[in-house]
């Protein structure tokens, strides 16, 4: 399971990193458009995505005060990308040197945004956590499809793949 979930981590850096990056070289007004998503954003999407990480991450740390991002200063979107890489970069090394397979096995107790507890393997938040970022990388590519961009990244698991055992 540990090389799975350390697959998985890089696959999130690689692909998050190839659309960040072509969503950089759209035109600056492109990214505050508002265009119908969960987010009505390209900036606000990037933001949730970099906020969630960063509470899941701080909920594994076992933080007990949840610190969100976008709640203490108003990042550009620059900051914002720099900032979900950032976060993204810390989950292989977190998996590879500090969880073993029996912490990778082990429950979390943790509280979600609203304040209700939960306990879940640790092994289901990090799969969770990389998925949530793939459900919204979809989100961010049909975002800017709608707001004209025609060079869209392929960022499947399968291509990750094709390059990492080159």
């Amino acid at each position: 399971m540990k090389e799975l979930l350390c697959k998985y981590a890089a696959y999130n850096v690689w692909a998050n990193h190839k659309v960040l990056y072509q969503i950089l070289q759209m035109d600056e007004q492109c990214w505050y458009r508002q265009t119908p998503s969960s987010f009505d954003s390209l900036y606000k999407t990037i933001l949730h995505m970099w906020d969630a990480e960063s509470g899941w991450w701080q909920r594994m740390r076992l933080h007990e005060t949840i610190v969100v991002p976008s709640a203490n200063f108003d990042p550009s979107l620059k900051d914002a990308c720099n900032g979900l890489l950032h976060q993204n970069m810390e989950w292989e090394p977190f998996i590879n040197h500090s969880l073993d397979e029996a912490a990778i096995q082990s429950q979390l107790a943790y509280k979600n945004s609203k304040g209700d507890t939960f306990q879940q393997p640790v092994s289901d938040v990090l799969l969770h956590v990389f998925n949530h970022s793939t459900y919204h990388r979809g989100q961010l590519i049909t975002m800017m499809r709608n707001l004209g961009e025609t060079v869209i990244p392929q960022t499947d698991l399968i291509a990750f793949s094709r390059i990492s055992i080159s």
